[in-house]
């Protein structure tokens, strides 16, 4: 949820986007104007992301141009919802013609961007699923069998041609890695490469277009063998007539494929694709208040298990290689072949974490009975270290991860939420894919005026040199005094750009009072020796004074009453106090 070094540039974003006006509401301090040195607690950043001015000026901003949406029931949300997933394609349309309209305002609205980049990725699972759909049941055609539409046609041909749902789904591929790229574009490969999530589109959607190409390349090879057999071959059936080999393997079943087949290969890569695909679900769950804290915990899980992983490698190399050396010499000569080569030495260890693999792993056929002796007390210790040891600390480690964020669920959520939200603050992204693909005339106007502002400049360049061009002495001092107020304004213009914002100014200020205020907060509730030296040196002070002025008022009540008492002729003094 933040890095627990220095504020890192999305976390300031985040401040500086969440409120404008919240200045009065925020935690009283000093109004200063220069920077503030933010400390590099990350609990800190996430309570007053948290604060609830905070989240309520986020929540004006998420309602932008729906402000009638935010005080109505789930149930009408979820109805909105329904309705624009529903209507995408024509809300699309409606915002491509018009985008400066009542609709295409709303649809700018960082919710109405939410629930269209959601509908948009819900439908694309929805495709996946359709895409399978036909095999639930299981296949009818056997992997030892081939079935063709007529005599003459190669198998092949037919089992790499691209379904309808298939074309969708490259379309929508296509959509999302472009908004990808411009969101690479954008951000600079760094600050891209920083979120997870960037990574793990990136890493999904290049998973489908090589698994795309595979087929595509397979589909271009049986095709070139189909031409072949309707341009040489004259006969009725193809299995009267002998083909070439690079022809013929085109005309197998599946049993016969190669191992590195680029169908086999598409097919495995788009598996693999899919299930990312559905991972991916867990980007939107922040927004819920009861799934967010669990996506929360499985994101530190795995990072736990990323930690874990360092020392689970180490132990599980050595007795890898360990018990390898020791069975290599003995292939063929085991009750199994596990440990006889790396390959089975790795799946016998592997398996064995779950509790799939055997004692007789180790036993030997002949009478050795050293080596086997050191085979059963190597994988003995294995399976303590692996099963008992490092699996319960893996345990413990997630569990502790899980109580953090349960102690602290909702500054956890609010913070994943408040980040979640952000991503749709700025402006741009409006359709999503594969809508997106499809320029706007917006777009085409921010070109022509982009290619309009690069001729002015061209030739406003030009003037100027043929201005400062009298001679060649002086050409050459006005070309490089020309060169340098080019970098003075370019300096400039990166100063003016540079400048901190309204929103900057006024959250640098708001984070310096909340900074400021927690720490006298905490040094008012922090007592230390000293100040209780202090307390008690006051109170005896006060209470030497209280003694004195007790004393000095006694004498002169005294006085006062012997005075009188001569006046009145009474009795002594002594005599009042009996």
């Amino acid at each position: 949820m933040g890095d627990h070094g220095a504020t890192s540039p999305l976390q300031w974003t985040l401040c500086w986007k969440a409120t404008d006006t919240a200045e009065a509401g925020a935690p009283s301090g000093r109004h200063l104007d220069t920077a503030p040195a933010v400390s590099g607690d990350a609990a800190l950043l996430q309570s007053f992301v948290a604060h609830p001015n905070c989240q309520q000026q986020l929540l004006t901003i998420w309602y932008e141009n729906l402000s009638g949406l935010r005080e109505q029931t789930i149930a009408v949300k979820c109805l909105v919802v329904v309705a624009v997933a529903l209507g995408l394609p024509l809300l699309a349309v409606g915002y491509w013609f018009a985008p400066c309209s009542r609709l295409g305002n709303a649809l700018r609205s960082p919710f109405m961007k939410f629930v269209a980049h959601a509908a948009s990725f819900i439908i694309f699972l929805c495709l996946l699923l359709f895409n399978a759909s036909d095999r639930f049941e299981g296949i009818r055609t056997m992997p030892n069998v081939t079935v063709t539409d007529h005599p003459m046609q190669i198998y092949r041909v037919k089992t790499t041609e691209f379904s309808w749902t298939e074309i969708l789904i490259m379309v929508w591929v296509t959509g999302m890695m472009w908004s990808e790229c411009k969101e690479l574009w954008t951000e600079g490969p760094r600050e891209y490469s920083q979120q997870l999530w960037n990574v793990l589109d990136f890493g999904m959607l290049s998973i489908f277009i090589a698994a795309f190409t595979a087929r595509f390349f397979a589909f271009l090879q049986a095709t070139r063998a189909q031409q072949y057999v309707n341009e040489k071959i004259h006969a009725t059936d193809l299995s009267l007539v002998t083909l070439p080999p690079e022809v013929k393997y085109f005309t197998y079943a599946r049993d016969k494929w190669l191992p590195s087949d680029p169908q086999l290969i598409s097919e495995g890569l788009y598996a693999i694709a899919v299930v990312l695909s559905f991972t991916r679900i867990a980007y939107i769950l922040p927004a819920n208040e009861s799934f967010g804290p669990l996506q929360i915990s499985l994101g530190r899980t795995v990072k736990d298990i990323f930690k874990f992983m360092v020392l689970f490698i180490m132990v599980f190399l050595a007795f890898m290689i360990g018990m390898f050396i020791l069975y290599s010499y003995y292939l063929g000569a085991k009750v199994n072949p596990a440990f006889t080569t790396v390959e089975e030495s790795f799946k016998t260890l592997f398996w064995s974490i779950f509790g799939l693999s055997e004692v007789s792993s180790v036993v030997l056929k002949y009478n050795h009975k050293f080596i086997e002796n050191i085979g059963y007390v190597l994988y003995g210790i294995y399976n303590v270290t692996m099963v008992v040891v490092l699996l319960n600390m893996l345990i413990a480690m997630i569990n502790s991860s899980y109580q953090e964020i349960e102690d602290d669920a909702d500054v956890e959520w609010k913070f994943a939420r408040s980040k979640l939200w952000l991503s749709y603050f700025d402006n741009g992204k409006t359709l999503p894919p594969p809508f997106s693909i499809v320029p706007t005339p917006k777009s085409f106007y921010h070109l022509i005026r982009w290619i309009v502002g690069m001729l002015h400049c061209r030739r406003r360049s030009l003037k100027k040199d043929v201005e400062l061009g009298m001679d060649s002495s002086k050409s050459r001092l006005n070309l490089f005094t020309q060169s340098n107020l080019r970098i003075a304004e370019s300096h400039s213009f990166n100063s003016i750009l540079n400048q901190p914002t309204r929103y900057q100014q006024i959250m640098k200020r708001l984070i310096k009072r909340y900074v400021l205020k927690a720490q006298v907060d905490k040094e008012n509730d922090e007592v230390n020796e000293g100040e209780l030296k202090e307390i008690k040196q006051d109170i005896s002070s006060l209470r030497y004074e209280l003694l004195e002025d007790k004393s000095r008022a006694t004498e002169e009540l005294s006085f006062l009453i012997q005075k009188l008492s001569e006046k009145l002729k009474l009795g002594p003094t002594t005599r009042f106090y009996e």
